[in-house]
């Protein structure tokens, strides 16, 4: 006679269970390494060459804020296009939190303006606002230009004749420019570069007479005597750039703006990431060094209370450089 045995009911239940705990285990533990971030480095792209002030921007905060996340942060240059290359790249990556974009109000406000045809915006979510900072009206020293009034004086007795160069077509300092002619009542002939410190070079070396750029970008030269700093661009000076005046006191008190960079992320990216993101950047924008070494390119740290914060800050902001574009008659090539 023989014997079949099978295992009791309970005993049966109770090796299921044990199996299914375990993979149940291997499951979360699955899903948390998944979820992990940041486990590689990740990319800041920046829209602009190097040495003008995005890029001092992204290098000034990538180090810390790397150390804060506990992954290496790695700048990436992409310039073109007024920066619309870097931020239609950034719209089109993996929503992942690997790749992010520093922006100003040229690529998310200026060029979809000029161009109704660049809808990356739909596809960026913003993250925070990082960074503000005026304009610096400056000249070659052998310009014989050493004020604001020479220069209204210079560009009205020969309309069409001095150039001034900028970082790019519908970038922060070519509108300035294009705003304080209107201002002004003058016309100068504009010469766009693929960032700040190209533009700079281009009138240090008598290419141009006069640029409008970031601090970041103009001061160096200033400090070497190569160029002549001839205002910022508000209305009263700032200790962001000591020893030059303001608008008011350059005799233009209705000419005034001002600009600034925040990071963006491809839409699609969770929500937890944006936010560990936003908490990793508020960290790193609070530190001492990190504020002293932008404060001394003429950068200011200007933070969003949340990326939400941002969104609202963007929608009215868009709106100004909207009706700037507008008004200057700024177009696209």
């Amino acid at each position: 006679m023989s014997i079949k045995t099978t295992p009791k009911a309970p005993a049966r239940r109770i090796a299921l269970a044990a199996a299914a705990s375990f993979f149940g285990l291997l499951a979360a533990s699955g899903s948390a390494l998944a979820q992990a971030y940041p486990n590689k480095p990740i990319r800041l792209i920046v829209g602009f060459a190097p040495g003008g002030a995005a890029d001092y921007v992204a290098r000034a905060i990538s180090d810390p804020l790397g150390k804060v996340l506990g992954q290496s942060v790695v700048v990436e240059n992409r310039a073109g296009a007024g920066s619309s290359l870097a931020a239609d790249f950034v719209s089109k990556a993996p929503a992942d939190g690997y790749t992010l974009l520093i922006a100003s109000p040229s690529s998310v406000s200026v060029n979809p303006t000029m161009n109704p045809k660049l809808v990356y915006m739909k596809d960026l979510v913003p993250v925070t606002l990082v960074t503000t900072s005026p304009l610096v009206v400056a000249a070659n020293p052998k310009a014989g230009i050493n004020t604001l009034q020479e220069l209204i004086a210079a560009a009205k007795k020969a309309p069409g004749t001095l150039n001034y160069t900028s970082s790019g077509i519908g970038s922060a300092p070519h509108l300035g420019a294009a705003h304080f002619s209107s201002v002004a009542g003058v016309q100068m002939v504009h010469i766009p570069y693929k960032g700040g410190a190209p533009a700079i070079q281009a009138v240090v070396a008598g290419d141009a007479q006069i640029t409008f750029g970031t601090p970041p970008s103009v001061l160096p030269m200033v400090e070497a005597g190569r160029l002549k700093a001839l205002a910022v661009s508000s209305v009263n000076p700032t200790p962001l750039v000591p020893g030059v005046p303001g608008t008011a006191a350059a005799g233009l008190p209705g000419y005034s703006m001002s600009f600034w960079y925040g990071m963006f992320v491809p839409v699609g990216t969770p929500a937890d990431i944006t936010k560990k993101l936003f908490d990793a950047t508020q960290e790193v924008m609070q530190r001492a060094d990190v504020k002293a070494a932008l404060a001394r390119e003429g950068t200011e740290v200007a933070l969003s209370k949340s990326p939400a914060d941002f969104v609202n800050f963007l929608a009215e902001d868009n709106r100004f450089w909207a009706k700037l574009v507008k008004d200057a008659g700024v177009k696209a090539d």
